[in-house]
């Protein structure tokens, strides 16, 4: 055993890089089976990559749309290990685990807020100009 081991207990990394993209996997996986939001954040993920390919938009703006979808499923991601570390943590009702629940779940709002006005803004005038 070495010295770290004897005072932390086992390592818990994973052993390959292969392990390390089968654990995040495993994590996606978890969050499209367990959490409705996921799904709600799929289906507007594949919607907005199909309306941008239909409008045909720029290499900067596909950028700008693949950052921002991003951004909201890593809220959500973080929200949800948030949520399962205090539960974990706090298995009975504390009014600090709802703190962390509450913020995690306005840091889920504001990026999704944040989403939709760029969604309008870089979406907004192309398919306001392909439609009239």
């Amino acid at each position: 055993m070495k010295t770290s081991e004897a005072t932390t207990g086992p390592s818990r990394r994973a052993v390959s890089r292969l392990a390390a993209f089968r654990h995040a996997f495993a994590g996606w996986w978890h969050m499209l089976r367990t959490q409705p939001n996921a799904w709600i954040h799929s289906l507007v993920s594949v919607a907005v990559f199909i309306l941008a390919a239909w409008l045909g938009l720029s290499t900067l703006e596909w950028a700008i749309i693949f950052l921002t979808v991003g951004f909201v499923w890593v809220a959500e991601f973080l929200n949800t290990a948030i949520e399962a570390v205090v539960d974990l943590a706090s298995p009975n009702i504390h009014p600090l685990a709802k703190v962390g629940k509450d913020v995690g779940a306005a840091a889920v709002l504001v990026a999704a807020l944040s989403a939709v006005l760029i969604g309008l803004l870089v979406l907004g005038p192309p398919l306001w100009a392909r439609l009239f």
